[in-house]
């Protein structure tokens, strides 16, 4: 018979190929390309080659970098990437956002979104690879997410470098009647050396931009490479030093009035009673909105200034309707359990025979264990907020957001609009971490702004508002089997994972007409896609029915995934009496670029060298999002709790466009994982999220950080994300280190429920 998980597979194969067919039926509209969103911007002297290149006639030359720079340096690393090609330094180029359009899709979002394993490069994996890309240029989706946005650039700004370069240089042939052959470019400036003559890029631009771009390009060589490959100065951080005005919330419009909202504190639930007229009174209140979207029931304040929209919020008499979910921490934990009991779920992952496997070994060679993780919120730093002004049928949208066209098409919808009256204007953003991925803010802001009479309205959430009202990471739960042979090694294992579905409550509150079809892999994703060789094995995401809204969470389901099957291994490995790393070196042998990486961490931390009293380490392997990672922490027991001293990261990318901001991004997510790991969970009382700020809800601060060693690998022959892949093994690193300095297993974040730290 076959197994759950080849059905699966097999049905999401059947859906890829139907995919593929319409991509087929299709293909002229699909190769198509969208048209240059840049094209009815231009100011007066300027030209535009692509949707990724404009020149002035002063040789002012903007890259479009059009995914959302949030911190991780994608502006830097995407214009690099143009750069590179047009054969210009990176300090010569300005850079922007762009427009919402559909010519930025994001194929390779889509593209790594069935449930096939990043090492899989069988024919169906490649075919479901594909078909899904295609799905992603034929949406037209332009979104920051997935770690994808080098792996989707690498080759889209680099010919869109290359092809305006060629048109320059042709049209610089017909200026100075020269063969393009004896042209040469450097530094913005197109030279006939032969004749001492040369042009700027300025110079022939308007010239260039009217000619055909060429058929195809020649990429440069990497050997051949200035720029990309090695670190470069982030395009940003002037700006951010200096506190200039380029994040969302800093946006200031003439004559500009001011909002928030307050949103009922149980998801789903309206209000029973309500009454506005002492906020309505109170000074500086021009007006309270009521609000009810996919996303939740409330108010909307509007006011002359923040601090008294935030004042006559608190003032609104509302008594809110019951949760429709689970109304406790302890209720919900319960419904995880159940979950796990029931007979549900599909297997993702399905080698061998578990069940003969366990049926024929003897019981005192099988080990079992629970794992939970709790609900958990993204924190940006920057609260959420947005601002809209509606006026003369045109809808303008300032909003620090990760998916500009969805955010285009949900407030047209609101505002009674067409998509083509509506502009949203991307911002810089303190932070996403998949939370700006969301619609809610630029549709509350977009719902305030059809009651102002055209005055543009900005609208800020509290603190408390944005921690009690996110779309969270989801709590789940694990339960894990294995029977262990003679050697200590694995020979089988058996997991089930239970959590609520992100996919299907995304689709909830972005397209509710819309039905989820297949499993949602984000539920195993971080177990059943590991590069482990295990005889029998078996990974089943069951799907826990609890309505509190999730959503992408920094590495989504890797991130607790992460935890529950390194820690799980390293369980195997101490039951079997063998060493964690040697374990792994043993199941992933089948995968080189794994091995490599679990060697040269482990060099890295002198993994087996006697500790002195009172310290230990721990290990852990993630591959995810294309990269594989591994990490060591270093713990030390101290008088005031467990200090951790040292994290050592070594991870493989493919290639490495820029050393620099791989190595603030692999400590970056190394640090919010262990944020999560250390003390981070929300949890619920009466349906209502108890955390409100960073008092009860915070990271891991500076005195608490370890020392960080990073090396980073370029062995794969495929190109692999760098944003989230640090988070996942980073919790299992640290609670196998506090496990190996205690002696006693850590199954349940935070860990600070059970330890004492520094």
């Amino acid at each position: 018979m076959a197994s759950i998980g080849k059905i699966a597979r097999r049905t999401f194969l059947i859906g890829a190929a139907a995919i593929a067919g319409g991509i087929a039926v299709g293909y002229y509209y699909y190769r198509r390309p969208y048209p240059n969103p840049l094209e009815g911007e231009l100011a007066e002297g300027e030209a535009t080659f692509n949707p990724f290149v404009k020149i002035a006639a002063d040789n002012t030359i903007t890259v479009i970098a059009p995914r959302a720079e949030m911190g991780q340096g994608i502006a830097t690393s995407l214009a690099a990437l143009v750069a590179e090609e047009l054969d210009v330094p990176l300090e010569a180029v300005t850079v922007e956002h762009g427009p919402a359009s559909w010519a930025y899709f994001n194929t390779a979002m889509f593209a790594e979104g069935g449930p096939f394993a990043f090492y899989d490069e069988g024919m169906m994996a490649e075919m479901a690879r594909g078909a899904m890309g295609g799905l992603g240029k034929l949406l037209g989706l332009q979104g920051t997410g997935g770690s994808s946005s080098i792996r989707d650039g690498f080759d889209k700004m680099r010919e869109a470098g290359a092809a305006t370069r060629a048109m320059l240089l042709a049209a610089a042939a017909a200026r100075l009647s020269a063969p393009v052959a004896e042209l040469t470019t450097r530094d913005a400036t197109i030279r006939h050396d032969p004749s001492g003559r040369s042009v700027t890029y300025g110079d022939v631009a308007a010239a260039a931009a009217t000619m055909d771009a060429p058929a195809s390009v020649t990429l440069k060589d990497r050997k051949d490479w200035k720029i990309l490959g090695k670190a470069q100065k982030r395009v940003d951080m002037y700006a951010k030093v200096t506190g200039a005005p380029i994040f969302g919330i800093d946006v200031d419009l003439p004559d500009m009035l001011y909002g928030t909202v307050r949103m009922s504190p149980r998801f789903g639930a309206k209000a029973i009673r309500s009454d506005a007229t002492k906020a309505e009174k109170m000074p500086g209140v021009v007006k309270v909105v009521p609000i009810d979207t996919t996303y939740g029931a409330g108010f909307g304040v509007i006011a002359t200034n923040t601090w008294a929209a935030f004042r006559a919020a608190e003032a609104i008499d509302v008594e809110w309707g019951p949760a429709g979910y689970p109304a406790d921490s302890a209720a919900i934990a319960s419904a995880l359990r159940d979950a796990l009991a029931s007979g549900s779920g599909s297997a993702l992952r399905d080698d061998g025979d578990v069940d003969t496997a366990f049926a024929d070994g003897p019981r005192e060679r099988i080990i079992e264990a629970d794992y939970e993780v709790p609900y958990l919120a993204h924190a940006c730093m920057e609260p959420m907020n947005a601002t809209a002004r509606l006026k003369d049928g045109i809808l303008d949208v300032w909003s620090p957001n990760q998916m500009p066209t969805l955010t285009r098409q949900l407030c047209a919808g609101l505002a009674g609009l067409e998509q083509d009256q509506v502009k949203v204007h991307t911002t810089y953003m303190g932070g996403g971490f998949g939370r700006r991925g969301e619609m809610d803010f630029s549709m509350y802001a977009t719902l305030l702004a059809r009651e102002t009479d055209g005055r543009p309205v900005k609208v800020t959430w509290t603190r408390e508002e944005d921690t009690t009202h996110d779309v969270y990471r989801p709590a789940a739960a694990g339960r894990f089997s294995a029977r262990l042979g003679d050697d200590g090694m694995p020979l089988a294992i058996d997991m089930r994972i239970a959590a609520p579905s992100i996919v299907a409550s995304v689709l909830r509150r972005t397209f509710p007409s819309l039905t989820p079809v297949g499993p949602d892999k984000t539920i195993s994703e971080g177990s059943h896609d590991q590069p482990y060789s295990v005889p029998n094995y078996r990974v089943s995401a069951i799907p826990a029915d609890i309505s509190i809204p999730v959503g992408f969470w920094r590495s989504v389901g890797n991130s607790y995934n992460g935890f529950f099957h390194e820690c799980f291994l390293d369980e195997i490995a101490a039951a079997g009496k063998v060493d964690p790393v040697d374990m792994r070196r043993k199941l992933m042998a089948g995968y080189p670029a794994a091995v490599a990486v679990v060697d040269k961490v482990a060099a890295m931390a002198r993994w087996g060298e006697p500790l002195a009293p009172g310290r230990a380490k721990g290990f852990a392997f993630t591959l995810s999002f294309g990269a594989w990672v591994g990490e060591v922490v270093q713990v030390a027991d101290t008088p005031s709790g467990i200090r951790i001293e040292k994290m050592w990261i070594a991870a493989d990318v493919g290639t490495a466009i820029d050393p620099g901001i791989i190595e603030a991004q692999l400590i970056s997510g190394a640090v919010y994982g262990l944020s999560s790991a250390l003390g981070q969970e929300i949890t619920f009382a009466d349906g209502v999220v108890e955390q409100s700020n960073f008092h009860d809800y915070d990271a891991l601060r500076i005195a608490q950080c370890p020392e960080f060693e990073v090396a980073i690998l370029e062995n794969f022959h495929r190109m692999g994300g760098v944003g989230e892949i640090a988070t996942p093994p980073a919790p299992p690193a640290l609670a196998n280190a506090v496990f190996a300095l205690t002696g006693k297993r850590a199954r349940r974040l935070p860990l600070a429920r059970d330890f004492a730290f520094a």
